[in-house]
This record gives C-alpha cells, structure tokens and sequence, in this order.
C-alpha cells in the first residue's frame, strides 16, 4: 500500500464487536479476564491497550518499521531507548537538537556516569573521531532544532554499523511523508507525535519505531514497566491526525517554501535557515534524501531579544507558543524557549543566537502568512 492508503487502513480495521468503521476509544484502566491467565489479549491498559495497538501498527508501516511503541510524549519516547544505556556508556550526539534532548542528557543521564559527546552532523570525519570503545549509541536530528542542518542518514547509518553501535534519528521535523530513516539503514526512529503526525495541537504523544525483535523486547520492557504509555483518548487523537499526514504535510512544505524564499529577500533578515532554498548549504542533500521539505523555518534579525519581541509583537496569525507541527503558524523565540535549558556560551556556540526567530508554517493561506510576516518586519 502507499503512504495515505496505510495511514487510513493499518490496524484500522473495523471493529470486531460493533462494526464501527473508525476504531473505538477503548476508555477502561483494565480488561475483564475469562479465567485465571486467559484474557483477550490485554490485562491493563498501561501494559497495552487497543486503541493504542492501532496507533503503533499504524506508525510501524509508516516508517517501513516492524514494530512501533506509543509514549505519552517525545521526551518519554527518548527515555525509552535510553533505557538500552548503562552507567559508563557513550553517546555521540549531533550538537543542533531540541533542547530537552540536551537536557536528559545532560541533566539525568550525566549524574549516572552515561556521558555525551557533542559534534557537527555535517562533517562525517567528526563524527567518527568522537567514537570512543565504550560508544553504545549514536543520536541525530534531521533537519535539526532550530537551524534545520541535515545529517546524511545513509552515511551516519554506515559508521554505525561499522562501528557496532545504535544508530538514532529523530524524524520528528521531517516525517515519514520526507523521509524513512529505518529504510537507509538506521537502527531506530523517534517521534514527538504531539507535533507534525497528530497536527491539530490537542494531544501530547512519542513514538519510537524499530526493526530489530530484541530492540523491540527491552523497549517494551522499558515502556510497561515505566509507564510512560499514551492514555487511549491521545492515541485515538494521534491516530486522527494520521489519516491527514500527508495531505497537510505537502502544505506545510508549500507554504514554508514560499515564506522562505520571500524572507531571504528582505532587506532586515540576515539569514534563513530552510533545506528548501538553494542557498542552504545541504541543498543537494536535502533533495536526494527528502521528498518535501516541511514546514519549518528559522531566520536571524539584527537587535537581539528587543527586536525579536517587536517583531513578535507585530503579529496577527502566527501565535508566540511551545511546539511545532499544528495546522496553526506558531513564532517561537528558541533563546527562551525551546533552547533555554542549553548555557548561553553553548547555544550561542551552536549558532543559536539571540537574534533567531523559528517558524512553524501552518496550512493556512501563504499569501496571508506572508503579509502578516512582511508588516511585522516593518
């Protein structure tokens, strides 16, 4: 099947007990059991329960995966392949990537002797230099939060395999309408499905996507014994969302384009930051590796915070807010927001400046956007 064919049909059969042609909330704590040991296959709703089996099975055939598992949020779905580490393991981490990324590694996993080494995901030789014997994982974003930099999947997945070690990407900006990292070699995939695949800003949910059955077992594991699980309501709304991934993701994509190609035309941005635009510098990457694009977009103003909040200020459609990925335009300020657990000398390092305003596109009119944009400028 296509990708909008499986997004409307995989473990979205009709119901077996009612017929109902969109797949029920299943709101109970627990199952009622025939005997002692025989169930239906579900005993407790944290340990697994319909509407959330829906929601994996769908994901898994998303991302070409074999196997997907539901958290209650991105950051849970992290925890869960991070639960692999032990104290005295290594990971190599691409250095642009979301700020509570940063913050479990370096806040919980540090104080437990499971350290992080930080390099440029453009420059393949930097990442093999950091490897160290006791590298157990490597993590990347692409595009990465918040100056959309790309990392050659293809080649990250090669070093390693090479190397034994896990290899992670977060296709949470890009989707599986972009790209299917499983399918260029990487070992697992990891959502925030609170932004792009539920897309209506109304349920927080991650998901961690895999092929390997053993991966799969001790995630698992993590996942029941921890709890971090989806109540059966967010999954049935990031379930929803599914159904429309595609089609709202080819007008993020559009829309972004637009804006972006209008912004590195005035006169007060200083640089925009969008793998769409032939100035980007992993242009002909983004092309060979992406189908679209997406919606996210960053760009750099002179005058700091004071000139960013006018900016901010001046705004009528885009709404100053956490998150990404909504039908809604949001504006966020990630100095602030998004990035504020990162120190300042390591974000501005990064090329997080305080002068950097992040985009998420919406599907509203371009044109629209664009004008609110142009007269904030001004």
């Amino acid at each position: 099947m296509k990708f909008s064919t499986k997004a409307i049909h995989v473990g979205q059969a009709a119901d077996t007990a009612t017929g109902a042609t969109i797949v029920p909330i299943y709101q109970t704590s627990t199952f009622t059991q025939e005997a002692i040991g025989v169930n239906k296959g579900y005993e407790y709703s944290r340990s697994g329960n319909p509407t959330r089996r829906a929601l994996e099975l769908c994901l898994a055939s998303l991302e070409n995966g074999r196997w997907a598992l539901a958290f209650a949020s991105g950051l849970a779905a992290n925890m869960g392949i991070l639960s692999l580490l032990k104290p005295g393991d290594h990971i190599v981490a691409v250095e642009d990537l979301y700020g509570g990324s940063y913050r479990i590694f370096s806040k919980i996993l540090e104080p437990l002797g499971i350290h992080t080494t930080y390099v440029d995901g453009t420059d393949m030789e930097a990442v093999k230099k950091a490897f160290r014997p006791e590298t157990k994982l490597l993590w990347a974003e692409t595009p990465s939060n918040p100056l959309l930099k790309l990392v050659d999947i293809a080649a990250l997945a090669e070093i390693a395999q090479r190397a034994r070690v896990l290899s992670v990407v977060d296709n949470t900006f890009a989707t599986p309408v972009a790209q299917t990292p499983l399918d260029l070699g990487i070992d697992i995939v990891v959502h925030s499905t609170t932004k792009y695949i539920n897309g209506h800003s109304d349920a927080v949910g991650g998901a961690v996507i895999l092929k390997d059955a053993d991966l799969r077992k001790r995630i698992a594991f993590y996942q029941n014994a921890a709890g971090g699980t989806p109540g059966p309501f967010d999954a049935w709304l990031i379930l929803r969302g599914v159904k429309t991934l595609l089609l709202r993701f080819e007008r993020h994509s559009a829309n972004a384009q637009k804006i972006a190609e209008a912004l590195e035309k005035h006169p007060r941005v200083k640089a925009v930051h969008y793998p769409g635009l032939p100035s980007h510098p992993q242009h002909a990457l983004a092309k060979r590796q992406m189908r679209f694009f997406g919606g996210m977009i960053s760009f750099e103003i002179d005058g700091g915070r004071e000139a960013v909040q006018a900016v901010i200020d001046k705004l009528k459609l885009f709404s100053l807010a956490e998150s990404l990925g909504g039908v809604e335009s949001l504006v966020s300020y990630p100095t602030a927001m998004t990035h504020a657990s990162i120190p300042e000398p390591e974000r501005l390092a990064r090329g997080i400046t305080d002068g950097l305003i992040r985009l998420s596109v919406g599907i509203e009119d371009a044109d629209d956007l664009l004008e609110d944009i142009v007269q904030a400028l001004a």
